[in-house]
């Protein structure tokens, strides 16, 4: 990896303009909805389980049902918003999305809820597809980890904020279950009507002045092209985003899913208790979500090439994730508590570069379906370490040694595999089909 300058330096300031971070702004919120509508039902579980009779397979279908469906949708969703551009391809994302999370108000049995979150999942995995490729549309590649960052840092936000949501509109206002659920579809419906108002790409929507629009393209034009979902699933480069997402992906499902878990077994505390050490690692994930795309963009200001900035910065955060062997070993929850949340920040920092890596190699009209081939691969590896975790846990008598040590070595992996696969990240060229 070499330190040259990624482009030739220009006359062009960064400080032209800020009306691009309201986009920024815009796909924080539609991030922090769509994190607030999956995780709602997680928080429901234990009620509804008692409810409506759910023994613990059942509920494991219901889960493996959105997750099923979220890999598979972003093959779908990525190439629609390559086709259709991520204003209407993302319109068409946040209604099926809001179409299922309002589904699950009239569910009465499993299968329902299962094809409520069969709708949730594929419409949700539109969301990352667009949010790469509208960062893309509206910022160059200098500050785009950074901006990236920034949305991705809404992921948890979404679920920090989904069970005060839950107090407001169950406790506070005194609706039931299936009431919440209807009335928060609002949040997608005003979701929908803003990103229609708000979005369109920097040329069209007249909010730009010229010193930040010249910011905005200053990037060496690309190549317009037709490009076929057969022509990108055929590069390497493409692979090797979707062989990281798959090694990487599967850590992020497990401390969602399993940490509340893990504390509550480990240190002998109820959920209650738990909230307030979840809050803190998911706010340290935040901090390494922005500060993981700070560094790149930092790297590529002072002149080093993306390659360089983003490895770099990807290998930092794999290293932040190491500490993750030494959490079993400890009786002290606070300790536990910050080597996670050190760990979580590294997994944000990485995922934020990560993210901006399709944009550096391929024409925008081809980044919402590298993204979509991406999750789809992260999906399939979150699905196997559900099972996997499951299997280790049954093995070991609920030791999660192992499991954190897998989780410290796929990092490296990851970014072995995008150097064996793009040694420069160089842009690829696909040709007319």
């Amino acid at each position: 990896m070499d330190a040259q300058p990624a482009t030739a330096p220009g006359p062009i300031a960064t400080k032209v303009g800020r009306y691009r971070w309201s986009i920024i702004a815009l796909l924080f919120f539609a991030t922090t909805v769509n994190y607030i509508d999956r995780t709602m039902l997680g928080l429901l579980a234990p009620m509804l389980g008692d409810e409506l009779s759910w023994n613990e397979n059942d509920y494991g279908n219901i889960v493996t049902a959105f997750q099923a469906a979220y890999a598979l949708g972003f093959l779908l969703m990525g190439w629609l918003v390559d086709r259709f551009g991520p204003k209407i391809g993302y319109s068409i994302a946040i209604t099926i999305w809001t179409i299922g999370h309002v589904m699950h108000g009239f569910a009465t049995s499993v299968l329902s809820f299962m094809l409520s979150r069969i709708v949730l999942g594929v419409g949700e995995a539109g969301h990352f597809p667009s949010v790469v490729r509208a960062s893309s549309e509206w910022f160059p590649q200098k500050e785009r980890a950074y901006a990236i960052g920034w949305v991705n840092s809404a992921t948890t936000i979404g679920v920090i904020l989904t069970a005060p949501t839950l107090w407001v509109f169950m406790t506070w206002l005194g609706f039931g279950w299936r009431e919440t659920f209807f009335y928060t579809g609002i949040f997608g419906a005003v979701l929908l009507v803003l990103w229609l108002l708000l979005y369109s790409n920097p040329r069209e929507s007249g909010k730009v002045s010229e010193a930040e629009l010249a910011w905005i393209e200053h990037d060496p034009p690309e190549r317009i092209e037709k490009i076929g979902w057969g022509k990108v699933v055929r590069t390497r480069e493409a692979w090797s985003f979707a062989t990281a997402k798959f090694l990487t992906d599967p850590v992020w499902f497990l401390m969602l899913f399993w940490l509340p878990k893990y504390f509550t077994s480990t240190y002998d505390v109820d959920l209650s208790v738990v909230l307030l050490p979840m809050i803190v690692m998911y706010l340290l994930s935040d901090v390494g979500s922005i500060a993981g795309g700070w560094l790149s963009s930092r790297l590529i200001h002072k002149g080093y090439t993306p390659n360089v900035a983003r490895k770099v910065t990807m290998l930092i955060a794999g290293c932040c994730v190491t500490p993750l062997l030494f959490v079993t070993s400890l009786d002290n929850m606070w300790l536990a508590v910050g080597l996670i949340g050190l760990a979580l920040a590294g997994h944000q920092a990485f995922s934020s570069n990560l993210l901006s890596i399709p944009p550096d190699m391929f024409p925008k009209r081809a980044v919402g379906s590298v993204i979509g081939l991406g999750g789809f691969a992260g999906g399939i590896g979150g699905m196997i370490m559900a099972k996997s975790t499951g299997l280790v846990l049954d093995a070991t008598a609920g030791n999660y040694t192992l499991i954190f040590a897998c989780c410290t070595v796929v990092y490296f992996l990851a970014v072995g595999a995008i150097h064996l696969l793009s040694p420069r990240l160089k842009p690829v060229e696909i040709v007319r089909v």
